[in-house]
């Protein structure tokens, strides 16, 4: 049976073999754990993309390979990183052409937004392929991933939650974005003084002011997916990532029922979700396989 090769690109490197949906081989990872080697943040566009076919090619083997997704952060569209705030450097590179050039002829490359391939590895995990999937990635950033995916943008983690000039705290410069309340990196600057883990634990001593901030945290979150519910319908939405051991999924969902009246959007199911790095180079690959398969069908 032909296989795929998922690839998840943050600050790690992430490959992996996958066969029927599942992994087929252990995972590689770049820099390995303990190793001096620089993160993706601190290398220069070629060099990401060097070291991404250095991977794949370990991986791939002797093994007949049906194509590679690769999930990568920011605005992907035809295979072109178009912007990336937690990775700069790569602005405009032309990753899927890039890649396309270095690996063997006939083995299609597909670039996708990271938290797609999460979105995609989570259906399959739960053997939901054949229906809407929604996924918030909560990190240093937001992500948000779909499945199926549907062109256009879909930076979800840049909804704009408040309209309260203050709120300037997401990493791309904009007003009240769902980013600067619920991002790691945002909260590291609102509390100068503390790490997200001490905010929310302060908040459970009786602090007040980070008594306040949990609430408004938590409804800048169901404000998006309240915001996604009126637009995409209403569904199983899902909250993955380091952060997501933040959720509290009463108040959520309490906040999420006071936004969505209307009775034909109503019914929707927030689930939180161990997704890490298999998660998203499964979807990767499935990604990969399905529009490779498309291109075949169109030609």
């Amino acid at each position: 049976m032909p296989r795929a090769i998922g690839v998840l690109a943050m600050e790690h490197i992430a490959v992996g073999l996958v066969e029927d949906g599942t992994l087929a081989a252990p995972i590689r990872v770049f820099p390995p754990l303990g190793s001096s080697s620089v993160g993706l943040h601190a290398m220069p566009p070629d060099k990401i993309a060097e070291t991404i076919k250095t991977e794949i090619l370990a991986v791939a083997g002797d093994h007949q390979i049906e194509a590679v997704g690769i999930g990568f952060p920011g605005i992907i569209r035809g295979g072109v990183v178009q912007d990336s705030p937690n990775l700069r450097q790569v602005k405009g590179f032309k990753l899927q052409a890039t890649l396309d050039a270095m690996l063997s002829p006939g083995v299609p490359v597909h670039v996708l937004n990271d938290a797609d391939a999460v979105a995609a590895g989570i259906a399959a995990k739960l053997g939901h392929l054949g229906t809407v999937i929604r996924v918030w990635t909560l990190g240093s950033g937001v992500g948000y991933g779909r499945y199926p995916a549907t062109d256009g943008v879909w930076e979800g983690g840049h909804i704009v939650v408040t309209l309260d000039p203050r709120e300037k705290y997401c990493g791309c410069g904009g007003l009240g974005h769902l980013e600067g309340i619920v991002g790691g990196r945002a909260m590291r600057l609102r509390f100068l003084d503390r790490e997200p883990d001490e905010v929310f634990a302060d908040a459970k001593t009786g602090d007040e002011r980070c008594i306040a901030f949990v609430a408004t945290w938590h409804r800048a979150l169901a404000a998006a997916m309240a915001t996604s519910v009126h637009m995409d319908g209403p569904g199983r939405l899902f909250v993955a990532g380091p952060n997501a051991r933040f959720v509290e999924l009463n108040p959520l969902n309490r906040y999420l029922h006071d936004m969505v009246k209307l009775s034909p959007v109503q019914g929707s199911a927030i689930e939180i979700v161990d997704a890490g790095d298999e998660t998203a180079i499964v979807g990767a690959a499935i990604h990969a396989q399905q529009a490779g398969r498309s291109q075949l069908g169109s030609g």
